[in-house]
């Protein structure tokens, strides 16, 4: 497999790895946001420091190789406006994504995504890019149908969403895949 580009430019945005200086960033555009969280695995944080720690734990999984990164920023500034990151197993590759909902509707996540979605399928050993959101998260949904992945059922009791339920909820499950 070739290595992941540190950086994707698409015709609006810059995918950049994320730093320790983009703390505040996400801090301020989406980690604190209970809109933003509210389908998320995590709360919304209280303060910039549990940012500081999700930071360096995905930087030491970054050197694992286990997890790979992106920050989102608009092209020419930047400031960082969402993350999303692939995890490689395998054959397949799973998304995870999330955007500060004052850019929500604009394009720029399936953009975003549509970026590393083609990369993952260029390479030869992946056969499958998937994703999953929480069956009430109809943006996210949408998201992942516009850049054609298809919903191929659903996962049953598949992820907390803390904000919501300390229970698994059921989710969607998304993909696409070479034929």
């Amino acid at each position: 497999m070739n290595p992941p580009p540190d950086r994707f430019q698409t015709a609006r945005l810059t995918l950049r790895r994320p730093t320790l200086d983009d703390a505040q960033a996400i801090f301020e555009e989406y980690a604190a946001d209970p809109d933003v969280t509210k389908y998320l695995v995590f709360k919304p944080h209280h303060e910039v420091e549990t940012v500081r720690v999700f930071l360096r734990e995905l930087m030491a999984a970054v050197e694992e190789g286990t997890r790979i990164p992106w920050a989102i920023t608009l092209t020419g500034a930047d400031r960082l406006i969402g993350m999303l990151e692939i995890r490689i197993d395998g054959v397949g590759a799973n998304l995870g994504y999330v955007l500060a909902k004052q850019y929500w509707g604009r394009g720029y996540m399936p953009e975003a995504l549509r970026a590393v979605v083609d990369w993952a399928m260029a390479q030869p050993e992946i056969y499958r890019v998937w994703a999953f959101c929480d069956v009430d998260n109809q943006g996210s949904a949408h998201v992942m149908e516009k850049i054609g992945m298809q919903r191929e059922g659903i996962l049953r009791r598949w992820s907390v969403s803390p904000n919501v339920s300390d229970e698994p909820r059921d989710c969607f499950c998304y993909s696409v895949v070479k034929e």
